[in-house]
């Protein structure tokens, strides 16, 4: 009997993950979905956006739901400026920034004669009109190159969409290292907007990494909002590339897992020596690389729960030296740690303070 060819159900586009950007519908927050007073460099809220801020002003950044009607987006990332800087220093920078690995890159042949344009595209919104910058940065030979977009229309969402010619120079590193950033600027000082914007590929210069970009921080009115970014191989834009929320968490996963959640077990822990807690954390996916914890230790931010007992504990944790990026194992010794050599028990996180995992690049 001859098999009957099993239809498509209408599916034209498959998933390819053709979009070389994690998150870019902002979809996945696991630190916060909002923090205010920011003044510094950090990962804030959305996974896998870094924001560089350096003396320009104060920004409250948040996971927000206003995104453009009907293109399937649920949530945008938002910068609202709470204290302004409306004459910034030299050396002043806003930006928003995802640093990707080379590894993920070597499709693009960067440094050959084949090398790969690339096609940048993205929904925006701001009350802030005027001119912008995207700029991609190859961190392996210190080489970038800056487009600029313009808002037109304040407070209405707009698609854009950006062509970076291929880089015939420089290869990408094919390892799990920071090798090309993609930039939203948000304002820059003198020192990265004074010279001519650099359009083609090249030695980067400073000065003409941003030129003619706007300063989100000269007003506590400002707000700006994106979604939908997308960055892939070729000179036309496609459709979004959405993918399922759960194999979205686990690529953001690979760069940073929190394991508090108030009033639940996280972890099973055993005492190694009665006053040496051991504790194995086995995640879905692999870290990107060794990771690292991040913890606020509290009195009482954990309890063990053993052999009938509950053994409250205020400790910080350690990295345990045999840490790979798959079986992770952190200790904690001495303190208020007591507890009977080999008995196993579960930790229980007993507050919301932070304790997490995270190798970001």
């Amino acid at each position: 009997m001859a098999l009957s060819k099993i239809p498509n159900a209408g599916i034209s586009d498959a998933v390819n993950f053709r979009n070389i950007i994690i998150n870019g519908g902002m979809s996945i927050a696991q630190r916060a979905t909002s923090t205010a007073s920011i003044t510094g460099t950090d990962y804030h809220t959305i996974d896998r956006w870094n924001l560089g801020l350096n003396s320009m002003g104060t920004f409250t950044q948040s996971q927000s739901t206003d995104v453009p009607s009907g293109q399937g987006f649920a949530n945008s990332l938002k910068m609202d400026c709470t204290t302004a800087d409306a004459s910034p220093a030299a050396g002043d920078l806003n930006l928003l920034q995802q640093k990707i690995e080379g590894q993920n890159l070597q499709y693009l042949k960067k440094g050959t004669s084949s090398a790969e344009s690339l096609t940048l595209s993205f929904w925006v919104k701001s009350n802030k009109t005027g001119t912008y910058i995207c700029q991609l940065r190859d961190i392996d030979n210190s080489r970038s190159i800056s487009k600029s977009y313009t808002i037109s229309a304040a407070d209405t969402w707009e698609k854009k969409t950006v062509t970076y010619d291929g880089d015939t120079t420089g290869a990408f590193g094919n390892d799990n290292g920071d090798s090309l950033r993609l930039l939203f600027w948000l304002g820059a000082g003198s020192t990265y907007s004074s010279g001519t914007l650099a359009t083609t590929w090249g030695t980067e210069v400073n000065a003409n990494r941003a030129v003619g970009q706007v300063n989100l921080a000269d007003s506590t009115s400002n707000e700006w909002y994106i979604t939908g970014i997308q960055l892939e191989a070729g000179t036309t834009a496609s459709d979004f590339e959405f993918l399922p929320y759960d194999v979205n968490l686990r690529r953001c996963q690979r760069y940073y897992l929190p394991l508090s959640v108030n009033n639940a077990y996280i972890a099973n822990c055993y005492y190694y020596a009665g006053t040496h807690l051991k504790v194995h954390i086995e995640p879905a996916t692999n870290f990107r690389a060794t990771p690292s914890i991040s913890q606020s230790a509290a009195s009482n931010w954990m309890t063990v729960y053993r052999d009938g007992a509950a053994d409250q504990i205020s400790n910080s944790f350690t990295l345990d030296g045999t840490t790979l990026t798959r079986f992770i194992s952190v200790y904690a010794t001495g303190g208020d740690i007591s507890g009977t050599a080999g008995q196993a028990g579960g930790l229980y996180s007993s507050s919301s303070n932070e304790f997490a995992l995270e190798a970001e690049l």
